[in-house]
């Protein structure tokens, strides 16, 4: 797992090109944190760096927005905090956007991790004593 700091807010679009230019091959991101930790924060951040048109938002009660690229590519926003059983991703067609090709950003993983492809980039989020985010990210097979 590699650490990265942001020590204010604008320094999240830097950590989001880090990421993604390091993990080129990769599509699925597994977003890990407290409440308020800053996963959607950091999801708008990754969202810039990929010329997202569309305002991005936190999917918390529709459980996944769906954004436009510049390219015309299409960038899936993921919020499972409320979900209550696993049907409700199912209903959602969940195989449909985790298998599209197309970038898939996933809040609240835990809740859902056994429906997680075997390879994917897991992206934990933690607030530091000053206030700074601490973001580690890494290639995962599994959330454990």
């Amino acid at each position: 797992m590699e650490t990265l700091i942001a020590r204010t807010l604008d320094d999240l679009p830097t950590i989001a090109l880090k990421i993604l230019e390091e993990m080129t091959d990769d599509r699925i991101f597994a977003l890990k944190g407290k409440m308020g930790a800053g996963k959607t924060t950091l999801i708008k951040a990754f969202c810039d760096v990929l010329e997202v048109n569309d305002v991005v938002t936190s999917p918390t009660f529709a459980l996944i927005n769906e954004y436009q690229t510049d390219n015309t590519n299409r960038v899936y926003h993921f919020d499972f905090y409320r979900i209550k059983k696993l049907e409700e991703v199912f209903d959602i067609g969940y195989e449909e956007y985790f298998y599209s090709g197309e970038y898939c950003f996933i809040e609240w993983p835990e809740m859902i991790w056994e429906l997680l492809p075997e390879s994917f980039v897991y992206v934990n989020v933690e607030v530091g004593k000053n206030e700074e985010r601490i973001v580690q990210f890494g290639r995962r097979k599994s959330l454990d």
